[in-house]
């Protein structure tokens, strides 16, 4: 996931701020060994007036070694009065909205359409039956709509502060949704300090994973901080910093035993490294990159092959 900021003389810029600085971030992640990024998809139209088209984007990403925008995360503002997936009345205009993002997004070559599929936790409780399941008919509606009309999986994605977080609600939630149209982006990190095991989740529901997002937390949420509003990842005075790097002392996701699931499991398919809030207690989004790589190359690579 293409979090990314870099100090210049101006402050912290993006690599969407100027073609050259896209340019230097396309070669600064493939030269660790990348092979695609994702992105947001408030990002389509920033890469469209950098490039012309957005086959033109893609293709001056793989003059530089990055094959394609493997995700697009649907960023939506969600809102009670237009945009709420435990809310039915909501459900056409969201619907719409992701088929124009799919419309949108042509010529990127996306293959996962992330969500996070439902809102703040704060927003949806008390989080009962019937709104998970209005949640899930929602979901099985619009992945019908990316996979048949587009070939692009909808993968939902828990923040740890989603309404849908606790293994139980988890479990009603993919059991009532369609296999074949609503899939699971597995998010180590989020799932850890929820309380929930990221490899125990992924062998339970390892036909649904088509996506990951590897990062490391040292916390699991004690304290009932996913209630925190407005923003509990930067509000909660309990923790600093939540998201850490792959293979740094004192992380909890035991990534060896995820491997080892994969590949046990025969799973195949592309694998992603976010870094949220890298600079977080003085770290930057180039180095925490650098970091991953290298954990994947020669720690978690050779568990697999």
């Amino acid at each position: 996931m293409d979090h990314w900021r870099v100090d210049t003389p101006q402050g912290p810029l993006s690599q969407y701020s100027s073609v050259e600085r896209f340019d230097a971030f396309l070669k600064q992640i493939a030269g660790v060994g990348y092979e695609a990024i994702e992105t947001f998809d408030f990002h389509l139209p920033v890469l469209r007036d950098l490039f012309g088209s957005l086959e033109a984007a893609r293709a001056h990403m793989q003059s530089r070694g990055i094959d394609r925008v493997l995700s697009l995360f649907h960023a939506v503002m969600y809102d009670a009065r237009q945009s709420t997936p435990h809310v039915r009345a909501t459900h056409d205009r969201m619907a719409g909205y992701a088929e124009y993002i799919m419309k949108s997004s042509a010529g990127l070559g996306v293959q996962n359409f992330i969500v996070m599929p439902v809102g703040l936790y704060f927003d949806v409780e008390p989080v009962t039956d019937d709104k998970i399941r209005a949640c899930a008919e929602l979901w099985n509606r619009i992945g019908q709509m990316t996979l048949e009309g587009y070939g692009v999986k909808t993968c939902c994605h828990h923040e740890f502060f989603c309404g849908i977080r606790s293994a139980e609600q988890l479990r009603k939630f993919y059991d009532w949704t369609d296999p074949r149209y609503v899939f699971l982006c597995l998010d180590t990190a989020q799932h850890v300090i929820a309380g929930v095991d990221p490899v125990q989740l992924f062998i339970e529901r390892r036909e649904r994973v088509a996506a990951f997002h590897l990062k490391d937390t040292h916390h699991v949420d004690l304290n009932g901080d996913y209630r925190r509003k407005p923003d509990a990842e930067v509000m909660a005075p309990t923790t600093d910093r939540w998201f850490y790097e792959m293979g740094t002392e004192g992380g909890l996701v035991d990534f060896p035993a995820l491997y080892g699931a994969m590949k046990d499991t025969a799973w195949a398919g592309w694998v992603g490294v976010e870094h949220d809030k890298a600079d977080v207690g003085g770290g930057n989004y180039p180095e925490s990159t650098a970091i991953a790589a290298w954990y994947l190359r020669n720690v978690l690579r050779p568990i697999h092959d």
